[in-house]
């Protein structure tokens, strides 16, 4: 069974080991002993924890405006960048822990009023997913 320390929990949530830890004391993540004495989050249980985390984020991060559509990974962020040239422009945006890069016409990039410091909506919708595992230390 995997488990995971307070600080590896925290980091893959993005939010401090102090907030687990609130966490935890409510009762909102189960946390057991692990072989060493420390607290530990089965894998299982943290898992279940970031489904309800994404799908509360994902209900706040998506303004009523938008209806309906089929793309289901929102990420609300700030802009941290735009570069533009002729025709095309790269909107980089910081959500969380999560850095995503857009390119887009270079005119949806100035009608949206793009700027560092705009509060977006990125919508991810990919038809291919790659998933790997990290190297084990």
């Amino acid at each position: 069974m995997t488990t995971f320390r307070i600080s590896e929990a925290a980091g893959l949530l993005g939010v401090s080991d102090d907030t687990v830890r609130r966490w935890a004391e409510a009762g909102r993540l189960p946390t057991h002993r692990g072989e060493h004495g420390r607290l530990v989050i089965h894998g299982a249980d943290l898992a279940a924890l970031a489904r309800d985390l994404a799908d509360t984020n994902a209900q706040a991060a998506v303004p009523a405006a938008f209806g309906q559509e089929s793309a289901r990974n929102r990420l609300r962020g700030i802009v941290i960048r735009v570069l533009r040239d002729g025709v095309m422009a790269q909107v980089d945006m910081q959500a969380g822990p999560f850095r995503l890069v857009s390119l887009m016409s270079r005119e949806a990039a100035d009608e949206l009023g793009l700027e560092p410091g705009v509060i977006a909506v990125a919508s991810v919708k990919a038809t291919q997913v790659v998933v790997e595992l990290p190297r084990q230390a």
